[in-house]
């Protein structure tokens, strides 16, 4: 496909635009980690060095990351609609001009511009960051989590207790939580290999 001269300054400042855009994405990605790992890192040095705070101050540091994964996996669907757009770029035009083969990347180029719809869904944004991230720093908050009920004065299903919850309840419940995690970054790694 042959362009012209004001024609390909335009798609450069695209590119550019595109390139812009997805290193912000990225940005934000990185940011909200940073929050989940600070975060994690505070609670569990509070939590793990004073025997006055309760054990459930951890449970708060897993809700947490569980926000903090939900805000991340919306904004990585937009940050791979911004790759995509980059990618076609740079294997379409910038190819062609470096001499490689005519590919056919201005008509999903211009139904991501046109009709912008984003390339993955929430589950799997959710599933990326999972493996990425959150599944491994979220083990090590159920870790220090289980260092606490292991380390209090009482016997361990009772020093889960909370309140009037049995501590039976919340061991499985936070066991349940866990695996569902683990259990859907697993399933989503089996569907990516098919």
């Amino acid at each position: 496909m042959q362009f012209a001269p004001d024609d390909k300054t335009a798609i450069i400042h695209l590119y550019r635009g595109e390139l812009s855009r997805m290193v912000a994405y990225r940005t934000r990605l990185d940011t909200t980690t940073n929050w989940a790992v600070v975060t994690s890192a505070g609670l569990i040095t509070f939590t793990l060095g004073n025997n006055a705070v309760p054990h459930y101050v951890l449970l708060m540091a897993v809700f947490l990351n569980t926000v903090f994964l939900t805000m991340e996996a919306r904004r990585y669907r937009f940050y791979e609609l911004a790759r995509r757009r980059v990618r076609l770029l740079e294997a379409g035009f910038y190819g062609k001009i470096l001499g490689g083969a005519d590919t056919d990347w201005v008509t999903p180029l211009l139904e991501t511009l046109t009709q912008p719809k984003l390339p993955i869904t929430l589950l799997q944004a959710l599933t990326v960051r999972l493996r990425n991230a959150y599944l491994g720093l979220l083990g090590v908050v159920y870790a220090a989590w289980l260092l606490k009920l292991y380390l209090s004065q009482k016997p361990f299903p009772e020093s889960a207790q909370i309140g009037v919850i049995s501590g039976w309840v919340v061991l499985s419940l936070a066991a349940l939580a866990f695996l569902g995690l683990l259990l859907l970054t697993l399933l989503h790694a089996v569907q990516e290999e098919d």
